[in-house]
């Protein structure tokens, strides 16, 4: 399969040339020609497949079509749930369209200015790429025209929902045409979002990508237990200052904490910077460039950076704090190993952490081995282990029928006693 039998415009192809990817991956050999075709799809497919060039390189596609309607609004929406992702589809979008003449893309995301923004939707565009807070922000000044609106993408919805985006999507997609072709986009398709592409799609063809195992061996994970965050300081300072560690991402639960960490890092002598959602968007911005011109090597960071950081460099990536689900684990891990890179993802697991480690491999379909550096040992696997053979121990006692009818047996005499003696 090439790219040329996807029914691609000559244009599309030859941009596609231009940034030298050999064949369509499956998202993309699946989901654009049914795109072309003008059907709603719902996809799963994880970081790494080639999921927005899936969306972008059909939308472009359709762009190149005289629009049904005149007007200055966008004739495609891509909604995304950070900033940061936001701006990669920008990059994306202006690296596909090149050679394409008169497609204006306009980016408005939260953490910038308003006056810019405004300035660049008062003029005619063809795609908006945009976070639902700043684009409700826009619609309630009545700044947005979707009138000609043609197609809409949501990407990362099962992100957008676990941000609590749920009611902004349903109201931004109110407000669109009824004829727009819409196209979801999720990690995974089960729960609320299955039922919010049932709300908003119209006979969706469903789309399912399972992750290459090539892709899987790209990254080599391990576990490291971990006694408590003394212990977890210890192994992290025995990672970063092995010679193999490159560029890092550490990932915490906690904003508080993703601070208080690179204070601690810093204090160490090591380049690091912290990045969360509460940094406004140019301290973000100088960040990540900081980190992709090698200024920092390390970058501490909370879930809200987990999908929209793509730096080729990232060597290893640490999870501190597993992740609340094991979609964020997998999109933690997909920071690394990019481009056919070798990376390395550690985790550190406490005691409580065990269950949603357990919930994380059975995801994923791959046993994490389980690390010890000399000296750097924990007793929590210990205790685990202890806790697990009491556990069996007990179970076996209760199925054990030899068990059961001596202690009713033992009930029985009990009883017997009473009654005699009464």
């Amino acid at each position: 399969m090439t790219f040329n039998n996807l029914c691609l415009h000559p244009k599309i192809l030859k941009a596609v040339d231009k940034v030298g990817y050999p064949k369509p991956t499956q998202i993309q050999e699946k989901a654009i020609p049914k795109i072309i075709r003008g059907f709603d799809i719902r996809a799963s497919a994880q970081t790494g497949t080639g999921k927005t060039a899936a969306f972008l390189l059909p939308a472009l596609n359709r762009l190149l079509s005289p629009a049904e309607k005149t007007g200055i609004g966008p004739r495609v929406l891509i909604l995304a749930p950070t900033r940061e992702l936001a701006q990669q589809i920008a990059t994306q979008t202006s690296k596909y369209s090149k050679s394409l003449q008169k497609i204006k893309t306009v980016c408005i995301v939260g953490g910038v200015p308003y006056p810019p923004q405004m300035r660049q939707l008062s003029r005619p565009h063809e795609i908006l790429i945009a976070t639902p807070g700043r684009l409700i922000d826009f619609m309630e000044r009545d700044k947005i025209d979707f009138s000609r609106l043609e197609m809409l993408v949501l990407d990362e919805a099962d992100r957008m929902l676990d941000m609590g985006f749920s009611k902004p999507v349903e109201q931004i997609v109110k407000a669109t045409p009824s004829t727009r072709q819409t196209l979801l986009f999720s990690a995974t398709l089960q729960g609320e979002v299955i039922k919010l592409s049932d709300r908003l799609l119209s006979k969706p063809m469903e789309i399912i990508v399972r992750p290459e195992e090539k892709k899987k061996q790209n990254i080599q994970q391990a576990l490291h237990f971990a006694d408590d965050l003394k212990h977890k300081n210890r192994l992290l300072d025995h990672v970063l200052n092995q010679e193999e560690t490159g560029y890092t991402i550490v990932f915490t639960s906690t904003k508080r904490h993703a601070d208080q960490l690179a204070r601690d890092l810093r204090d160490k002598q090591h380049p690091v910077a912290a990045l969360h959602g509460d940094m406004n968007q140019n301290k973000r911005s100088r960040t990540l460039t900081q980190l992709r011109k090698g200024k920092i090597r390390i970058l501490v960071a909370t879930d809200v950076a987990a999908r929209g950081i793509d730096v080729e460099s990232i060597t290893h990536v640490i999870n501190y704090d597993l992740p609340t689900n094991v979609e964020d684990y997998v999109h933690r891990i997909g920071r690394t190993g990019r481009a056919g890179a070798k990376g390395q993802a550690l985790s550190f697991v406490s005691d409580r952490d065990s269950g949603m480690m357990k919930k994380i491999q059975e995801f994923t379909g791959q046993k994490v081995d389980v690390v010890e550096f000399t000296g750097l040992e924990a007793t929590v696997k210990k205790r685990s282990h202890l806790r697990q053979h009491r556990q069996k121990k007990r179970a076996k006692r209760k199925e054990n029928p030899f068990q059961k009818a001596k202690k009713e047996n033992f009930r029985k005499r009990k009883f017997r006693n009473r009654k005699s003696n009464g």
